[in-house]
């Protein structure tokens, strides 16, 4: 028979053995996108990743694999915080990339008008971990075994007036890019992360998402891109059905608004896996 300390030791071993081969591998994200803009019933992509006033992005570092996507007017925004993250060595943290292509863009020479929120999802491959940055309503969810163990934070001066960074305009929600949710923490291999705009959470409860991701049976792409398409269908449906009562109603009628119905309004749903990385 082993010893207590002879057992203890290949106990030790095997652990040590499986941290070092966890540590060992880089993640990646397999994303795939989906979205309607709320003026086009059955769902056009316009020019790029843009649904309606709705954009986002999906680019990959060499360390990092990164997303975001802001709602409302300033395309330009985003762009100018893709080059932030994209133009360092490695990677720097999403919510320093939000404040630096905020103040580049007030020095813009170029007169820039508009206002939006924003979510930036950045994935360390080495480290496992993601960073994150929230302002406004839009936001994330981090799904494992079929129950939601992160997400973001809405953040709202008021009711229906989110946080928003602007330019060139008065709005009485701007806000300071300061005032952004970040966040930072451990990611597994099989991982779902939904990114999305208030389109989604305003017409789908947490419920209803985890149901279509019980959908997703492996990591294809073809697979999350079904199941990103099925999740924006469901929400784009609701958003115009006047009996429901939707999240946002629900919202509503806690501010003391007689409110029933969806929310129409423009979605984009960005849906990725954790899996491992490989050339």
């Amino acid at each position: 028979m082993l010893s207590v300390l002879s057992y203890g030791r290949i106990v030790a071993r095997a652990v040590l053995g499986g941290l070092s081969q966890t540590d060992g591998r880089d993640y990646r994200l397999i994303t795939a996108s989906c979205g309607f803009g709320k003026d086009f019933r059955k769902g056009i992509l316009k020019k790029g990743m843009c649904y309606g006033d709705d954009a986002c992005f999906i680019a990959r570092h060499k360390s990092a694999d990164v997303l975001g996507e802001r709602h409302q007017n300033s395309v330009c925004y985003i762009s100018v915080v893709l080059a932030q993250i994209c133009r360092v060595g490695d990677f720097i943290e999403a919510s320093n990339s939000m404040t630096s292509g905020y103040y580049e863009l007030l020095q813009n020479k170029v007169p820039l008008l508009g206002s939006s929120t924003a979510c930036i999802v950045v994935l360390d491959r080495r480290s496992h971990r993601i960073h994150t940055c929230n302002l406004g309503d839009s936001g994330f969810l981090v799904v494992r075994g079929g129950e939601v163990v992160h997400r973001s934070d809405e953040q709202q001066h008021y009711f229906n007036t989110p946080f928003q960074l602007s330019i060139g305009v008065i709005i009485l929600s701007s806000t300071c890019p300061a005032a952004d949710n970040s966040s930072s923490f451990d990611v597994q291999l099989g991982d779902i992360i939904l990114t999305a705009t208030d389109g989604l959470f305003d017409n789908m409860p947490d419920y209803m998402i985890l149901q279509e991701l019980k959908k997703l049976k492996n990591t294809n792409y073809d697979s999350i891109q079904q199941t990103a398409r099925s999740i924006a269908e469901q929400a784009h449906e609701l958003a115009y059905d006047p009996n429901y009562m939707s999240p946002f109603a629900q919202f509503a009628c806690d501010n003391g608004l007689n409110v029933r119905g969806g929310k129409p309004d423009d979605i984009t749903v960005l849906l990725s896996i954790v899996a491992e990385y490989t050339d």
